[in-house]
């Protein structure tokens, strides 16, 4: 890969996810504070993000693969998009915000597929190249947090600003990307097309189907990570130092360990590929799920806070050695025809069903374990709370061990 190629597409990274976690982390904030939105409001807005996943990248990717160079999609929807950003930043009501945050959405759900496609296409070797340029997304995602935070605005409509001006840029900048003309350019198109079919004959291998299946089912321990690892460990640390302010514990600091091991393990990929091979990396990644929910349920500041660091820094070789990899042995299964698709078929499986799911349960189960202490405070078993992930992460590894094997053949296109 020249190196301009590989500059931009790094820099096509960056700002893909500058421009998701400058708004996504703290939307929720944002609607409570300054739109004095209630929990269902805030959560059917969350709701819209995996509502686009599920909707969105399909349509998108057939476009990419069959009509429009995708780097020309990608264009055109950061700036859509950066024209709804800047609508909700104005937007007072928060009926309203949910519909609008939807039409955000679906315009920004099929970019993320879409710049792993456009990376990929333009790679001799994606097992080796890959990872250097995704680790650019995880520095912008801790960049844009600590910019954030910096600025003091992260309950303010500044968010959306932010990420507007980014949209802009990449929106701007995604015109002089690599030229990626669409693969299957010139071939007939049926409904079948419009919805995707074409990946899913992907299914058609045992072994993709096991994995798409514990994409969808890994991403529920993820909803819980996301939901519950702050106030978890606020808790834990309140429980060693009562009455303590909770500010002082820096809970977001800590938790920041998490990104930095995801870029260390992020690199470490290409030498996992050549001396374990998929299957196995996926094991790892999937056996880190089931330590680190038992370290956040069984640590404890005051006696063993290591356990609770640890379930922290695991967050890298959790999403890096199933996630990544995961996106690497898609781009391997698929044809060159459908790349685009398959890439969107994961996000579908992860941030569309996945996290729906994951969401819905996470709050359901925190529910269950959550009660009204005597002095009138909440009480909750976080031990019963992080055994639910584990339990379920049990479940993945399971049929990882029992079903998948990592066979270096592509399924013939239909």
């Amino acid at each position: 890969m020249r190196l301009s190629t590989r500059l931009l597409l790094s820099l096509m990274m960056f700002l893909q996810f500058f421009v998701w976690g400058a708004w996504y982390g703290q939307m929720s904030k944002y609607l409570t504070v300054q739109l004095k939105a209630t929990g269902d409001q805030v959560g059917n807005s969350y709701a819209m993000f995996s509502v686009a996943m599920i909707v969105a990248p399909f349509f998108v990717g057939m476009l990419a693969d069959r009509f429009f160079q995708a780097q020309r999609v990608l264009a055109v929807l950061n700036l859509l998009g950066a024209g709804i950003l800047y609508a909700l930043s104005v937007i007072t009501d928060p009926d309203l915000f949910v519909w609008v945050i939807l039409a955000y959405c679906l315009t920004f759900a099929p970019t993320i597929a879409l710049t792993t496609a456009i990376a990929m296409r333009h790679m001799g070797n994606p097992e080796k190249e890959f990872p250097a340029i995704r680790v650019f997304g995880t520095v912008a995602w801790i960049a844009v947090v600590n910019l954030v935070g910096f600025l003091g605005v992260g309950d303010k409509a500044d968010i959306f600003h932010i990420a507007m001006i980014s949209a802009l840029i990449l929106g701007i900048m995604a015109f002089f990307l690599p030229a990626t003309p669409p693969a299957a350019a010139g071939s007939r198109v049926s409904f079948g097309d419009i919805v995707g079919k074409d990946a899913f004959v992907l299914f058609k291998d045992r072994s993709f189907l096991i994995f798409f299946l514990s994409s969808i089912l890994i991403c529920i321990p993820l909803s819980f990570y996301y939901t519950w690892a702050n106030p978890s460990l606020t808790d834990a640390y309140q429980a060693a130092a009562p009455g303590a302010d909770p500010a002082g514990f820096k809970i977001e600091n800590k938790m920041s360990l998490g990104q930095a091991s995801e870029v260390i393990f992020m690199l470490l990929l290409p030498l996992a590929f050549r001396r374990l091979g998929v299957k196995k990396i996926l094991i790892i990644g999937l056996l880190a799920w089931i330590t680190r929910f038992l370290m956040f349920g069984h640590g404890d500041a005051a006696n063993s806070e290591w356990m609770l660091y640890g379930a922290i820094l695991l967050h890298g070789v959790c999403y890096d050695f199933f996630f990544v990899t995961g996106m690497i042995y898609t781009d391997e299964k698929a044809g060159n025809g459908i790349k685009s698709q398959a890439q969107a078929l994961i996000s579908l499986a992860t941030y569309g069903i996945g996290m729906f799911l994951g969401s819905v349960i996470a709050g359901k189960v925190y529910a269950a374990y959550a009660s009204v202490g005597a002095d009138g405070r909440s009480v909750t078993d976080w031990t019963a709370v992080w055994n639910v992930p584990a339990g379920i992460a049990v479940v993945v590894l399971v049929l990882f061990l029992i079903f998948f094997s990592d066979r270096k053949t592509t399924p013939k296109q239909a």
